[in-house]
């Protein structure tokens, strides 16, 4: 008997509303932020399940205001924010330190402190876990704050400010300090900065906290392409920077010696067939070091390329969309299966897993819909004690 079409739709709607409770164990809290304050703004909370990829809809658990980037601790058990007020709002933002409850998702905040700057687009821990870098964009300075034992954010122990332009009209007139990175011997401190196209590098004394301009101070890239974010490669031989104005990703050979960069290849993040107006945003590496993921706004997709391990060259693998528009942040979770990022202008998140043999992303169930623009996220064990 030939069934009617509606049947099998009616099935397939049946099975998508169904996805994510009928196999549903939740074995990760993911947190969500946003930029802006007032309702629904601040962080949401879904829950995870690393065995199917299954994704719950996120809900606003905590009121903050622009929670635009964070950071889960080392230790699992604190979370720390930037809190912007906006591009053009003046004043300094805000670094904000939480304890998470492993077991309900709970945030609990421990303390502030100004950011030093206005709009801190960023932060990171040194490779100890006992400071906080934060990077201040409209400020174009970057701070370092010491994180106490009970998990607040001490007295700033470190402060640059950068000064200069460079070449892109809007976007380069002054500093644009983008973020902060550690290098794995946690004995350099390396600073992505937009606006003056070039990346600092910092020496860093991970007893007292502070930077030190290294010797040259930065490496001069390449004008008009606007350093964004960075990543490492597991072996601290090479590190990656998605260049956000000029939509490439810049390879270099990292001598962790004397704290200096050398460019190996220039490669694009967009697709060879797109034409129009796009923005990389962020960059991470794979746990297994093989492959490299970059997301590009306006293009709203995610772009996967191998690693060469030997000389840490790239090979473009794939661009698949993200289903929605102006994919900003994006993380891989901690087995290295999935990768979730989000639509920031779509106010969604899309699941995808990760293959592990070629690093090729698939879409994993239905898009989540976010109560307010998502900027970030985050996975987080649950605590089953």
């Amino acid at each position: 008997m030939k069934l009617p079409r509606f049947y099998f739709c009616w099935l397939a709607l049946l099975a998508l509303a169904m996805w994510p409770t009928t196999i549903f164990s939740a074995d990760y809290l993911v947190y969500f932020g946003t930029r802006d304050s007032g309702p629904g703004r601040g962080f949401s909370l879904a829950h995870f399940d690393s065995v199917t990829g299954a994704l719950t809809q996120p809900a606003v658990i905590e009121p903050a205001v622009g929670p635009a980037f964070f950071m889960i601790h080392p230790d699992g058990h604190h979370l720390y924010t930037v809190n912007t007020l906006g591009l053009n709002v003046p004043g300094d933002g805000k670094v904000s330190a939480y304890s998470i409850d492993g077991k309900t998702g709970h945030l609990t905040l421990i303390n502030s402190q100004p950011s030093g700057g206005p709009n801190p687009a960023h932060i990171n821990f040194d490779r100890t876990g006992h400071f906080l870098f934060v990077a201040n964009y409209n400020g174009g300075s970057v701070v370092v704050f010491p994180i106490l034992p009970d998990g607040s954010l001490g007295a700033r122990t470190a402060f640059d400010q950068h000064t200069g332009k460079s070449v892109t009209p809007d976007r380069a007139q002054q500093a644009y300090a983008h973020s902060m990175f550690a290098d794995p011997t946690n004995h350099f401190v390396l600073n992505p900065d937009l606006g003056l196209d070039r990346i600092y590098v910092y020496k860093f004394d991970d007893k007292t906290g502070q930077l030190t301009p290294n010797d040259p101070a930065y490496f001069t890239d390449h004008p008009a392409s606007g350093p964004r974010h960075l990543a490492f490669s597991p072996d601290g031989k090479f590190v990656y920077a998605a260049h956000e104005i000029a939509n490439v990703v810049g390879v270099y050979r990292w001598d962790s010696t004397k704290g200096t960069l050398t460019e190996l290849q220039s490669i694009s993040t967009l697709p060879p067939d797109f034409k129009g107006t796009s923005t990389a945003a962020e960059i991470q590496v794979h746990s297994n070091g093989k492959f490299l993921y970059v997301s590009n706004r306006g293009q709203n997709g995610m772009t996967v390329f191998s690693v060469d391990a030997a000389t840490g060259l790239l090979t473009y693998l794939q661009n698949i969309s993200t289903q929605g528009k102006t994919p900003r942040n994006f993380t891989l979770d901690p087995t290295g299966h999935w990768l979730l990022a989000s639509n920031q202008e779509s106010n969604s998140a899309i699941m995808y897993s990760v293959d592990q043999a070629t690093g090729r992303l698939a879409q994993v169930g239905p898009l989540a819909t976010l109560p307010a623009p998502p900027f970030c996220e985050r996975f987080v064990p649950v605590d089953s004690k």
